[in-house]
């Protein structure tokens, strides 16, 4: 799914995000000039990724529309500077990373027994959202393809990203989600369409 978003609004998707990222290292406020797809409300992630070893270096983002799409990647991509798994992002990293935004679906809840649910999800398509009592997980669809994983796997890594044992799926609430992802291909470079639905 495009999500509605054509490759040109793609391209502004990410310089946005990257916009962001640099005014809020630099202490400045974002200057950015969005089309009118973006006033739609439209959850997002910005996700940032060392050059050229494409480590991770943060994902932050809104999985529900709470936000206008604009604003939903704007807020992201300051906040993907204070990612708590990573030190602050300084302003040298940011001749050095790339910059990935992912425009979700709204997500929905996939209605399947325990032992269905593997069966029930198409990887490279669907992201996941796992919720059970106050622990909650979210992984985008373009992370177990990254990883290698069957439907099993996703799921029991789900479940530890939301502090759960690896089995915790089996009795928990699952929604899924598709996502149109836009990335950089290199620091400032080209932007083109990257798998996604």
């Amino acid at each position: 799914m495009s999500q509605g978003l054509s490759d040109e609004d793609g391209v502004l998707a990410v310089k946005a995000a990257r916009e962001a990222m640099e005014a809020h290292v630099e202490r400045r406020e974002p200057e950015v000039e969005l089309t009118p797809h973006f006033q739609r409300k439209g959850g997002a992630f910005v996700t940032i990724h060392d050059h050229p070893r494409n480590t991770l270096r943060g994902c932050i983002g809104f999985p529900e529309p709470m936000f206008t799409l604009g604003e939903s990647i704007l807020r992201a991509g300051a906040a993907v500077c204070e990612d708590p798994r990573f030190p602050p992002l300084k302003r040298e990293e940011t001749d050095t990373v790339i910059v990935e935004v992912s425009v979700l679906s709204v997500p929905e809840p996939i209605e399947a027994m325990p032992e269905e649910l593997p069966a029930a999800i198409e990887i490279g398509r669907d992201g996941l959202i796992l919720e059970k009592g106050h622990a909650r997980g979210l992984l985008l669809p373009q992370v177990p393809v990254e990883w290698g994983w069957d439907a099993e796997e996703y799921l029991r890594n789900l479940s530890r990203k939301a502090g759960l044992d690896p089995e915790g799926w089996r009795n928990a609430t699952i929604h899924r989600f598709q996502s149109a992802i836009f990335t950089e291909l290199e620091p400032r470079g080209d932007i083109v369409r990257r798998g996604g639905h």
